[in-house]
């Protein structure tokens, strides 16, 4: 005889290893909650710019803008295009709090990291988060490109510097302003901690999404300018350019 009544609960299932997909409400698959219909329907990225991540026609391509002005940064490595319904996802996770969808996109872009990894890409030293301001980060309780650099950190068993990339003054949403003006508005907007060492260091930068890379350029600069000797970005997505479906 029970002396519970029999609930078939996310409890009982994950302790006998059962996924089920965090989209549709199917069971999954394989060892994340996402099933193989769902994952196929995500925006892969396919053929983009090998410095940038830019969307392009085909592979092996660097687009004008890199070729004309090169960044800062090294490389984006980015598995999706800022498109639905992934932009629907990264929206939860980011102003809804959805966390259990951040942590599913983290693990799955911990896999194109490995799979990156196991090409050409080298492993940096260690992670770094985009941070967020003190007051944005009172308004909206987390920073998302930490938690994602906490859980990439853990699956990629890389360090991750949670102090030394800070963001002292508040400033616009980036969302709300062009590209020239995203560029005017991130002007000082980092800093480094004192105790920050990056002499010679290959770091990457962890952030939600690159849309025209404005913030990754003002950060990777910053990290040059200190001695880190190479910066890589690492985002779940990529924006296409305004028209580009």
């Amino acid at each position: 005889m029970r002396c519970q009544p029999y609930r078939d609960n996310p409890v009982y299932i994950w302790l006998k290893n059962k996924q089920i997909c965090l989209l549709c409400d199917e069971p999954a698959d394989g060892a994340t909650p996402l099933c193989s219909a769902c994952e196929g329907e995500l925006p892969w990225l396919g053929g983009h710019c090998q410095v940038c991540a830019l969307p392009l026609p085909g592979a092996d391509l660097t687009c004008g803008e890199c070729l004309r002005r090169p960044p800062a940064f090294a490389r984006v490595e980015a598995p999706w295009r800022y498109s639905f319904p992934l932009d629907s996802l990264v929206t939860r996770f980011k102003h809804q709090a959805r966390w259990p969808l951040g942590r599913l996109l983290a693990t799955l872009l911990s896999h194109h990291l490995q799979h990156a990894f196991g090409e050409d890409l080298p492993r940096p030293e260690l992670l770094l988060a985009v941070p967020l301001s003190a007051r944005r980060l009172r308004q909206r309780g987390f920073n998302q490109a930490q938690m994602l650099a906490d859980w990439l950190a853990a699956s990629l068993q890389l360090p991750v510097q949670r102090h030394w990339l800070q963001r002292p003054h508040d400033s616009a949403h980036q969302q709300e302003l062009d590209a020239a003006a995203r560029k005017r508005n991130l002007r000082q907007a980092f800093a480094l901690h004192p105790a920050a060492e990056l002499e010679g260091r290959h770091v990457a930068l962890v952030d939600d999404v690159l849309t025209t890379g404005a913030t990754a350029e003002a950060v990777a600069r910053l990290l040059r300018k200190a001695g880190a000797a190479r910066v890589d970005v690492y985002c779940l997505a990529r924006t296409p350019k305004p028209g580009d479906n």
